[in-house]
């Protein structure tokens, strides 16, 4: 009851870069699985996970956001040690149309980076609800067009909607949920590099679930990644 006075109450200003986030968020997924069918996953990874450099310049240029040197350091090697990841799965098919799907992979990096921007922004004087349900009904509804477009039929195996379901409230609802949550509070250039951990909790549930262990380098890629996120973390607790 409470978010939908909330939402009824918001500004056109603020309705229209709702509209705008959650068209974006939309495209990302869009782009990024399409990249999928372009290049290899390795190389989809690696192009993703550049999104925290995005963030940390735009948010420079457009919120004034200081980016201290640590951060930049740990951004840069945080996106190194993801790209060590990617390229321990690298695979060897051929893919003749691999540079079109790396610039969806890199395209689907810049649109997050500006959503998480403009929720960045209209997160300081909106509540979390009032921005997240219209957010994730535009990007739902940018999603389902795309598959309306391209012919993708919606009458799925019973497996597959359940697949589906399990995405919406796992990667989707609670993942992406807790960055519109936090992004409030925190930095965006920290939501981004807090975003490179995907690709660590990936390889655990490609353990746990398909028991696939992960090669030396993708172990050393993970180590990297959270070094840097704890050096950075460690460094803001100090010098609060």
């Amino acid at each position: 009851m409470k978010a939908r006075d909330e939402i009824r109450a918001l500004s056109l200003r603020d309705v229209v870069l709702i509209g705008l986030a959650g068209l974006l968020l939309g495209l990302h997924f869009i782009a990024w699985t399409e990249s999928l069918y372009h290049t290899t996953v390795a190389s989809a990874s690696v192009l993703v996970s550049t999104s925290p450099i995005f963030i940390a310049i735009l948010g420079l240029i457009a919120l004034r956001e200081r980016v201290h040197l640590r951060m930049i350091v740990a951004i840069i090697t945080a996106v190194l040690g993801a790209a060590l990841i990617g390229q321990a799965d690298a695979q060897v098919e051929a893919f003749p149309n691999a540079l079109f799907g790396n610039g969806l992979a890199l395209t689907a990096a810049l649109l997050f980076a500006v959503y998480i921007l403009i929720g960045r922004a209209l997160r300081q004087n909106t509540s979390f609800f009032a921005y997240l349900l219209p957010l994730y009904l535009v990007a739902a509804l940018t999603c389902l067009v795309a598959g309306i477009v391209q012919g993708v039929s919606l009458a799925q195996p019973p497996s597959i909607l359940f697949l589906c379901l399990l995405m919406a409230l796992g990667p989707q609802l609670l993942g992406h949920g807790a960055f519109n949550y936090a992004v409030r509070y925190i930095p965006a250039a920290m939501i981004g590099l807090l975003t490179l951990t995907e690709p660590i909790g990936a390889s655990i549930l490609a353990l746990v679930l398909f028991g696939e262990i992960p090669a030396p380098m993708a172990l050393l890629g993970m180590i990297v990644v959270l070094g840097s996120i704890a050096f950075v973390l460690l460094r803001r607790r100090a010098e609060v």
